[in-house]
């Protein structure tokens, strides 16, 4: 039995951050329901984007919410189920009449997960937005990137995925938790400007300290150290070295040949003579050549696999990190050591039938 077997999700379908957190509550156990646009409402906001991969592990059931019918067989799913999720701009589902108060007259003891770019609340609530302009507001996109140019993206993991998702999972089971104590339900609001500023916990308290700067690539962890960044191989493919702690610094040192009288670690004047040095001496061997030096070693380098390549790593194959026709990420976390294994994506289903479906006794 899987961690959230037995509860029961309605995912309002949309773009991102909501379906990546309908995926993962369908990986640990729950029985996610996907209400997508019907043909009849016409396209806007529910996507297909995602497909087999986020898309997997739980049915979708058509539904136009303009429709007082639909709405009528919708609302009684909710007073079926343990929690909603939604992405929406804020007031657009109290206009549907499925905002939190409406559903709340329906099942007082539901949790209702909202995630939006800005929150429910303050001046820029209403102004459209994607994962870039959110991380721009925190300090996150501007740390991230070469110093002598524009900050570069870094996907769409930092607003969407670990800043929206992945901190809506953490309040809906909160209030799951809460719920089942008190039979009381709660709002979790979950904007991608709190959660990717909450992300940057660790860099704001360095620089309160005046351990980091504002300069791109001049600090610990951005790429300014020589020793925590990624270098270019004969080959033109890349490794990642992260030998932050003295005894793993000594480790790559050997492996390079150097010694730590011609190379030491925290003589931050001298990190730009040794930025080059490294990139020289990397730019000797391929990539492969110098993970196979370094294996078993405590130096901390890694080739920079790419998505193509990643899958046939023998640590992600041991593990089934990556796996399945398409290829995708297993469900994590593990519990007890074991795998859950990802399932696939049932059948469609119609609203009636899932009506009947989740209708509870009595």
């Amino acid at each position: 039995m899987k961690p959230l077997s037995g509860l029961r999700i309605i995912e309002f379908d949309g773009l991102g951050p909501v379906t990546f957190a309908g995926m993962m509550l369908a990986d640990l156990g729950a029985d996610v329901l996907r209400l997508t646009r019907s043909a009849a409402a016409g396209t806007g906001a529910f996507s297909e984007v995602g497909g087999e991969i986020l898309h997997r592990g739980r049915s979708a059931v058509s539904v136009n919410l303009k429709d007082p019918a639909d709405h009528v067989r919708v609302m009684d799913l909710i007073g079926a189920a343990d929690a909603v999720i939604e992405g929406f701009r804020p007031g657009v589902m109290e206009r549907l009449g499925l905002g939190p108060d409406d559903c709340a007259a329906a099942n007082p003891r539901l949790v209702y997960g909202r995630i939006t770019g800005w929150g429910q609340t303050g001046p820029m609530a209403q102004q459209v937005g994607h994962d870039l302009n959110y991380i721009a507001l925190t300090g996150a996109l501007h740390a991230t990137g070469e110093p002598d140019r524009p900050p570069r993206p870094p996907l769409n993991l930092v607003g969407d995925y670990g800043g929206g998702a992945m901190l809506v999972v953490v309040g809906v089971l909160a209030a799951l938790l809460e719920a089942k104590a008190t039979g009381r339900g709660r709002v979790v609001d979950a904007a991608m400007t709190d959660g990717s500023a909450l992300l940057m916990s660790l860099f704001y308290a360095l620089q309160a300290r005046g351990l980091w700067s504002d300069t791109r690539g001049g600090n610990l962890l951005d790429g300014g150290a020589p020793f925590y960044r990624c270098y270019t191989c004969a080959d033109g493919r890349f490794v990642a070295v992260g030998a932050l702690e003295p005894q793993f610094y000594a480790a790559l040192i050997a492996g390079l040949g150097l010694t730590a009288d011609e190379a030491p670690q925290y003589d931050m004047a001298g990190w730009p003579e040794l930025h080059a040095r490294f990139e020289s001496l990397f730019a000797t061997r391929d990539r492969d050549d110098w993970a196979a030096r370094f294996a078993g070693t405590d130096a901390c380098v890694t080739p920079v696999l790419s998505l193509a390549e990643a899958p046939g790593h023998p640590h992600n194959m041991a593990r089934g990190t990556l796996a399945g026709t398409p290829v995708q990420p297993g469900p994590a976390p593990r519990f007890d050591g074991g795998i859950i294994a990802p399932t696939g994506r049932p059948d469609d289903l119609s609203l009636d039938g899932a009506v009947a479906a989740w209708r509870r006794p009595g």
